[in-house]
Parts: structure tokens; sequence; C-alpha cells
């Protein structure tokens, strides 16, 4: 509340800010005293956790240091449905010949965002994808090569490195039709191409079978007691020299563990 001067009640009153509607309002006799006016303070949104900006009045969305701009350009976006504007197309299309030095990186990283989500990685996990990427990109352009490929590959090391791994099937099932052979040949090619870069061996990260472990029994809708004994038989495991591939382990446990129990499942399916 602030004092205003009321010309219907004489004197200075105590008025109140209808944000809602935008009017000053007098407490007294309730005048609107002033309509539709613009509140010009700050928007209080914060990305401090993003940047080393710690104030707490900055708008607008968070900058991509990937990006030569920042990724705070303006794209002016296609119209929708047959009767769009004559002028946007226009635009768009003056747009698009105009050099963008961004403009693959931000098709890229929209991929990995993609893959990302129909994985549910977290944000970490797409972020540091990206930054591998934006290395590879920057040391050698990637024109010819399986761009999927590529960035399934990507993500697969991210998740490596995030410690959340998950398998090459995994990830070849949102590649957009990359194999697990291309797959597997890209991210041969990135490990070569940043272990080149830094100038020493490239750390993926070590895998366990219990990674991959309640994300299997829940895929395989195993009930809780059936998932608790698979988890005490992989820490069993784990103490025990076993030269096989963690998901290889993983595997016969659960299968092992349902041929126990009632709720019996196919070794292939």
């Amino acid at each position: 509340m602030a004092d205003t001067y009321c010309p219907d009640c004489k004197r200075p009153t105590e008025v109140v800010f209808d944000h809602s509607a935008g009017d000053t309002v007098c407490s007294e006799c309730g005048l609107v005293l002033e309509a539709h006016s613009i509140d010009e303070t700050s928007e209080w949104r914060t990305f401090a956790n993003e940047s080393t900006d710690n104030d707490p009045v900055r708008v607008g969305g968070p900058s991509n240091p990937l990006l030569a701009d920042g990724g705070l350009s303006t794209v002016i976006s296609k119209p929708v449905g047959a009767s769009g504007d004559f002028l946007t197309t226009s635009l768009g299309r003056w747009q698009n010949r105009g050099s963008n030095p961004d403009r693959s990186l931000i098709q890229a990283f929209k991929t990995i965002a993609t893959m990302s989500d129909r994985l549910g990685l977290v944000a970490t996990i797409k972020d540091r994808a990206n930054e591998i990427y934006k290395k590879v990109e920057d040391q050698k352009p990637l024109r010819g090569r399986n761009q999927d490929a590529i960035l399934a590959a990507c993500l697969y090391i991210a998740c490596r490195q995030e410690d959340k791994p998950r398998t090459v099937k995994e990830i070849c099932s949102v590649a957009n039709g990359a194999t697990k052979k291309e797959i597997g040949r890209a991210k041969e090619y990135i490990v070569k191409q940043l272990e080149v870069e830094l100038g020493q061996s490239m750390e993926m990260g070590t895998i366990h079978a219990g990674d991959f472990l309640r994300r299997f029994c829940s895929h395989l809708g195993m009930n809780n007691q059936a998932v608790k004994a698979a988890q005490e038989a992989v820490q069993k495991s784990e103490e025990l020299d076993i030269r096989r591939s963690p998901i290889s382990i993983a595997a016969a446990i659960i299968y092992m563990i349902t041929q126990l129990s009632e709720d019996k499942k196919l070794l292939k399916g």
C-alpha cells in the first residue's frame, strides 16, 4: 500500500494495486485512480544454478555457452495451417538463407534432447552429450558421417560418464534408424578424436551389473520379492571374479531368479 491523493476523498489515502486488472484503487472509497497500468518491475526468475550470474531479476531463458550467440537468437517459425501469413513465410525463408553458424548445432542438440526424453534421461546427461558433440564437431567436421549414429554415440558416452549407463541396444531404439554396428563405430571414432584432443586416454566410467538390473526387472514386470533376490545375487556376484560383461551377468541373474520363482520368464523375449 502507498499514500496517494484521492480526488473523491479530498485527501491523501492508502491505495491498493490490483495486479490482475492493473488498477490502482483507493482503499477508502474504492475509486479507481489509475486503470490498466503497466507493471515495469523486474520479473523474478533466477537461473543462478545454471550460470555464475547471481542476479535474481534476469529474465528470459538460460543462455547456452555451446552456441556462438548463447542460444538467445530469434528464430522465425513456420506459419500454422494453409492460411499462413505470407510475411512470416518470407521472413523465415530469408532467415534460412542467412549465415547462421549455430544452425547445425541447434538441430543436433534438438535431436539429442529428443533421444534423451525418449529414454527418460536426466538433463545432466543431455548436457554432457551436447558438450561431447560440440568438442568433436569443433575438432573435425562430421560431413559424410552418419549423423544419427554420431549423436547416439555421444549420448551413450555421456551416460557412461555420468554413471547412468545404457546398453547400445537401448540407445539404438531411439537412434532414428542407426544400427548397433554404426553406433559402435561412431563411439570408437568419437573416443579417438577426444583422446587426440586431451592427449590422454578418455575416461568412460566403469559399469556394473547392478547398473542395469533394476531397469531390466522393471521392463519384465518382476515382483518386489524377485527384484530383491536379484539385487542380492548381483551383490554376491561382485565378490567373484566373473569375467563376463555386466549386461550378461545381470541378464543371467534375472533368468535364474525367474526360473526359481513362480513367475518364470522365457530366456529370449
